[in-house]
């Protein structure tokens, strides 16, 4: 798998390195900054606009490319307490974007659901590395998931427009987060404890999904 840019770069290079097969390049670096990379003892090759280009697919890879293993870290929903579940979230830059705002927060585990294919290198680029942090699991079926939840004494809480802004809370809980177009399911709302939106101080439609679960994140497991 091929990550890039600067700050994604040296991010895994410090904090993930056994995940690193190979560094890519396509600019010269300054001297220093490049002994300390073949200090690292990982190979390096060096490409050129063309190839970073295809790499990147169009991307602002400023030159700086890994090539990575990676695969998500397990939940362990028996020991967890907070969770964010996405219901039919689809876009991958919101998903990154609520990884990086759960890994901030505190939240032990985010749980996908509906997508077939996940390209997770787009997801760890957009949460500036915290996926490979973050405990993620990719669940087809949303209900499967809730109702596994429940069993082990979670309160699932929904976000949703038109509920008051505060919740009763639980020692377990689980945010659950809709589609950017459609919200949360009808289906998934019959299963929900709680609802809770963010009051709006003007007349507009609604916030991007990934900034409402950052506010909702904080409010409801931190606040």
């Amino acid at each position: 798998m091929i990550v890039y840019g600067k700050r994604i770069f040296y991010y895994i290079l410090q904090n993930h390195i056994d995940v690193v097969n190979e560094i890519i390049l396509a600019k010269k670096l300054e001297t220093k900054e490049f002994h300390k990379l073949q200090k690292l003892n990982i190979p390096i090759k060096i490409v050129d606009n063309k190839k970073a280009q295809s790499l990147a697919r169009g991307g602002n890879h400023q030159g700086y490319f890994l090539d990575i293993s990676f695969s998500p870290k397990e939940i362990d929903l028996s020991n967890s307490k907070h969770l964010i579940v996405l219901d039919n979230v689809t876009d991958m830059g919101n998903i990154g974007a609520i990884v990086r705002s759960a890994y901030c927060f505190g939240v032990d585990g985010v749980i996908i659901t509906g997508i077939n294919a996940i390209k997770w290198d787009s997801i760890i680029r957009m949460s500036a590395g915290c996926a490979i942090d973050m405990p993620i699991a990719n669940i087809k079926n949303i209900l499967d998931i809730i109702n596994e939840l429940k069993t082990k004494g979670y309160k699932i809480i929904g976000a949703d427009r038109g509920a008051k802004s505060t919740i009763t809370k639980s020692h377990k809980m689980a945010l659950v987060v809709g589609n950017e177009q459609n919200g949360i399911s009808k289906r998934v709302k019959a299963k929900l404890d709680e609802v809770i939106s963010i009051e709006m101080k003007r007349e507009f439609d609604s916030l991007n999904v990934s900034v409402a679960s950052a506010i909702l994140m904080d409010r409801i497991f931190n606040g």
